[in-house]
C-alpha cells in the first residue's frame, strides 16, 4: 500500500510539471512584462485558476479546516466575504489597477504619491512575505502532506520535527523552481491544472466523509447527521469567544479580506498579467463564484472530522490529514497528496514570484540601478528569490507548536495589510492628500499594530476589544489622519491617473450581473444558517 501511494504520488506530480513545461516552453521568460507579468496574456480562465489555487493551499486546507473543527460553521467568513471582496477587486480596484499599466501595488503608490512611499510599501512587502507567509505556507503544506501520506510511517522517522523539515525542504526546493525560473505564466498554468485536482479531489473527500458519517448509507443521510448530531457547529454566527466573532464581519475581517483579494501584491498579480479588462473582470468573478463553493471542501470537511475523531483527541490542525487518511484508498491518497503538493506549490512560488517582482521592480531597479538591463532586473529577482526560498525553508519549522496555524496567520497578516490597504484606498478616492501622509501612515500602522500585539502592557489594554476590533480601529485612524493631513496641508496640485495604453479597459458585459447575483448568494448563505441567539450566550 506504501509502494502504491508513493507511486501514484510521483507520477502525478511529475505530471503536473510536465504539462506545466509543455505549455509554457516557448514563452517569453526574458523581458521584464513576459517574466513578472506574463507578457499581459492572461485569460480569464487562468486567472480564476490561478487565484483559486494562489489562495487555495494548505493553510487553507489544514488551517481553516482545522478552525472548522473548533467553532464550525462560523469560520466561513474567511471564504464567503471573499467572493464580496472579489466583486470589488473587479469592479473598482481592477479598472484602475489596469489604467495605470502597474506591475506592483508598490509603483502604484509612487505614481500617485512618491518614491519614498513605494519604497517602504516595498520594504514592508518583502519582509511581511518574508518573515509571515512563507514560512507559514511551507509549514502548513508540510504538515498536511505529513497527514495526508503518513510519511511518519513511511519513512520509519519517529520526529514530527525531522519529519517536518524534511518535507519543508523538498517542497520549497520543488516550488522555488516554478517561481525562480519559469516566471508568473509558468505559475498561473500550473495553478490551474492542480486547481481542478483539487477541487475534484477535496469535493470527493467532503463526499466520502459524509458517507464514512452514514455509515454508508449516503452522503445525503450522512449530511442529515452531521447536522442533527452537531447542531453548535452549524451556525453562520460566530460567538464573542470563537475565532471569527459576528461583529468583526464589519470590522477588522471584512478589511483584512478586502486588503487580501484587492491589494495584496501575491493575489492581484495574476490579475495585473490580464490580457484586457474584460478578461481581467471575467476571471475575478469567475473565481468569485468558485469562494462560495469553497466552503465544501475548506470547512465542512473540518465539521466531519469532529464528528468522527473529536472523541481520540487530536489537534485542530491534525483534523484534515487524518480525515483524508480514514476515507481515500492508498492509491488516491497519492494522488491528492499530489494535488495538495501543487496547491503548496502554487501559493509559495506565487508569493515568491510575487517577493522576487517588488525587489526587482520596486527596490533595484527604481532604487539601486535605474539603469539596468531586463537581464539584470530579471537576475535580480531570481537571486532574491533564492535567497528569500532559503531563508523560508529554514525558518517554516521553528512554526511547530503553534495552537491554531490559520489564527495566528490572519493575526499577523494585519500587521502590514492594514496600513498599505488605508493608504491603497486614500491613494484611489482622493486627489489632494500628500505623499508624507502615506509614508507617515505606513509606518505608523505597522508600529501601532505591533505594539498592541507584541508588548505585554499594550496588549492587556486591548484584550478586551478583540484583535479584529483593534485593527479595525487601527483602519479607521489611519484614514483620518490622513484626510485631516490633506485638509490642512493638501498636495499643490490634485491627482490625476493617466491611462497608459497598455490593456483594453472596455469592461466585461456581465461584471455588473454577476456582481449583484454574488451578493445576494453570501446574504442568503449567512440567512439561512444564522441563529443570532449565541450572541446573547
Amino acid at each position: 500500500m506504501a509502494l502504491i501511494t508513493i507511486g501514484s504520488f510521483v507520477f502525478f506530480t511529475a505530471l503536473v510539471g510536465l504539462l506545466t513545461y509543455r505549455l509554457t516552453r516557448k514563452d517569453d521568460h526574458e523581458s521584464s512584462i513576459g517574466y513578472f507579468l506574463a507578457g499581459r496574456r492572461l485569460t480569464g480562465g487562468y486567472i480564476a485558476g490561478s487565484l483559486m489555487l494562489t489562495n487555495l493551499s494548505t493553510e487553507q486546507l489544514v488551517g481553516l479546516n482545522g478552525a472548522a473543527f473548533t467553532d464550525g460553521i462560523s469560520v466561513m467568513a474567511w471564504e464567503v466575504l471573499a467572493g464580496l471582496s472579489l466583486v470589488a477587486m473587479g469592479l473598482f480596484f481592477l479598472p484602475r489597477y489596469l489604467k495605470g499599466g502597474i506591475a506592483t501595488i508598490p509603483e502604484l503608490l509612487e505614481d500617485r504619491f512618491d518614491k519614498t512611499t513605494r519604497l517602504i510599501t516595498s520594504l514592508i512587502f518583502l519582509v511581511a512575505y518574508t518573515c509571515i507567509l512563507l514560512p507559514i505556507l511551507l509549514y502548513t503544506g508540510a504538515v498536511g502532506l505529513s497527514g495526508i501520506l503518513d510519511v511518519q510511517s513511511l519513512l520509519g522517522i519517529g520526529s514530527e520535527q525531522t519529519i517536518l523539515w524534511v518535507v519543508v525542504w523538498m517542497v520549497g526546493i520543488i516550488g522555488s523552481i516554478y517561481a525562480i525560473f519559469g516566471g508568473l505564466r509558468t505559475v498561473a498554468v500550473s495553478d490551474t491544472i492542480n486547481g481542478f485536482g483539487l477541487f475534484a479531489g477535496g469535493v470527493l473527500i467532503t463526499f466520502l466523509g459524509l458517507q464514512a458519517v452514514s455509515g454508508g448509507e449516503g452522503w445525503l443521510e450522512g449530511w442529515r447527521i452531521l447536522r442533527e448530531s452537531n447542531p453548535e457547529k452549524f451556525n453562520s454566527i460566530g460567538s464573542a469567544k470563537q475565532s471569527v466573532p459576528f461583529s468583526t464581519l464589519f470590522t477588522g475581517v471584512i478589511i483584512i479580506n478586502l486588503f487580501y483579494w484587492c491589494t495584496n501584491q501575491q493575489i492581484i498579480q495574476r490579475a495585473l498579467g490580464a490580457s484586457s479588462l474584460a478578461e481581467g473582470q471575467r476571471g475575478v468573478m469567475v473565481a468569485s463564484v468558485l469562494k462560495l463553493l469553497a466552503p465544501i471542501i475548506l470547512v465542512i470537511p473540518g465539521i466531519i472530522a469532529f464528528h468522527l475523531f473529536a472523541a481520540d483527541g487530536i489537534h485542530q490542525d491534525q483534523a484534515y490529514g487524518a480525515l483524508v487518511r480514514e476515507v481515500l484508498p492508498g492509491w488516491m491518497r497519492g494522488f491528492f497528496a499530489a494535488v495538495v503538493v501543487g496547491a503548496i506549490l502554487s501559493s509559495f512560488n506565487s508569493a515568491l514570484n510575487s517577493t522576487a517582482t517588488l525587489f526587482s521592480l520596486g527596490i533595484y531597479k527604481a532604487q539601486l540601478n535605474p539603469n539596468a538591463s531586463q537581464a539584470q532586473v530579471i537576475r535580480s529577482g531570481k537571486i532574491c528569490g533564492t535567497v528569500l526560498a532559503v531563508t523560508a525553508m529554514s525558518t517554516a519549522p521553528l512554526l511547530y507548536g503553534q495552537d491554531s496555524i490559520f489564527g495566528y496567520l490572519q493575526k499577523m497578516n494585519a500587521l502590514y495589510f492594514i496600513p498599505i490597504f488605508s493608504v491603497v484606498i486614500i491613494g484611489l478616492t482622493t486627489r489632494r492628500v500628500p505623499a508624507a501622509a502615506a509614508s507617515t501612515a505606513l509606518i505608523l500602522g505597522c508600529v501601532l499594530i505591533a505594539l498592541g500585539y507584541f508588548v505585554p502592557s499594550f496588549a492587556g489594554l486591548l484584550k478586551p476589544i478583540g484583535d479584529f476590533h483593534f485593527v479595525g480601529g487601527v483602519f479607521l485612524l489611519l484614514i483620518v489622519m490622513m484626510l485631516a493631513w490633506g485638509a490642512i496641508t493638501p498636495r499643490s496640485t490634485p491627482y490625476e491617473q493617466q491611462y497608459t495604453g497598455d490593456v483594453d479597459l472596455t469592461p466585461w458585459r456581465w461584471a455588473k450581473p454577476m456582481a449583484a447575483m454574488i451578493v445576494v448568494i453570501v446574504l442568503f448563505v449567512y440567512a439561512y444558517f444564522a441563529d443570532f441567539s449565541i450572541l446573547s450566550q
